[in-house]
């Protein structure tokens, strides 16, 4: 690996995680020496790289640090077109048009070179999913998840019996042909698991719920480690 790559991989280490990371962790991923590293850290604080931290500690890239946009290598232009054509064959028409728009940056922003990476791909997805429309507005779904306020949902079960439930929403996710609504149910006083696609209405309510967004995430991924969530 050239010595400019890899200032540029070790800055690209330390973004991806808060934590400090020794030189001999860094060196593993980079299959070099920790001399190396201690090296290559020392010439990258000296070109006003903001990295905190000592031999034995650890480093960290502090907040703020920002690099030209888009310095994407091979394998992250093919890792984001991938992600892009997954989402455009299964999200919402919202944020499948944006997958596209994503992809059309990437062509028009990397070098020459580069573009066969993103037009022609080596990797592809399989073919995007066949679901009838929504009945529920997928952006203010995901507006009420960001601003931790609750959903009066209309849904209807695999039995075809309706109900109402007040849910406090924590993330929308994708199995293998549906989508899922992870929520708090007010209801069952507990984690649910609501399919979209039984989803049948859905009223947008202006109050928050009770708790921080990020301490009901944690709290439902430490319930969805020990026991799945159950549905409805």
């Amino acid at each position: 690996m050239r010595r400019a790559d890899r200032l540029f991989q070790i800055i690209q280490v330390l973004r991806r995680t808060r934590k400090p990371l020794t030189a001999e962790a860094i060196a593993r991923e980079l299959e070099t020496s920790k001399r190396t590293i201690y090296r290559d850290i020392a010439t990258l604080i000296g070109q006003r790289v903001p990295i905190r931290g000592e031999a034995g500690t650890g480093y960290v890239l502090e907040k703020g640090f920002d690099m030209p946009p888009l310095m994407l290598t091979p394998d992250e232009i093919e890792a984001a077109v991938l992600g892009a054509q997954w989402v455009a064959g299964r999200a919402d028409p919202v944020l499948a048009k944006a997958a596209q728009d994503l992809i059309a940056k990437i062509v028009d922003t990397v070098p020459e070179r580069l573009q066969p990476l993103a037009l022609e791909p080596a990797s592809g997805t399989p073919p995007k999913w066949d679901l009838p429309p929504e009945s529920i507005d997928m952006t203010q779904l995901r507006a009420h998840i960001y601003a931790s306020k609750k959903i009066l949902l209309h849904y209807r079960d695999e039995q075809g019996r309706d109900s109402k439930r007040t849910v406090w929403p924590i993330a929308v996710g994708y199995l293998e042909t549906v989508r899922l609504l992870a929520a708090w149910c007010e209801l069952r006083q507990d984690f649910r698991s609501f399919r979209i696609d039984r989803m049948t209405d859905a009223e947008f309510l202006d109050e928050k719920y009770p708790e921080r967004r990020a301490a009901l995430r944690a709290k439902w991924m430490q319930s969805f480690s020990l026991n799945n969530v159950r549905e409805r």
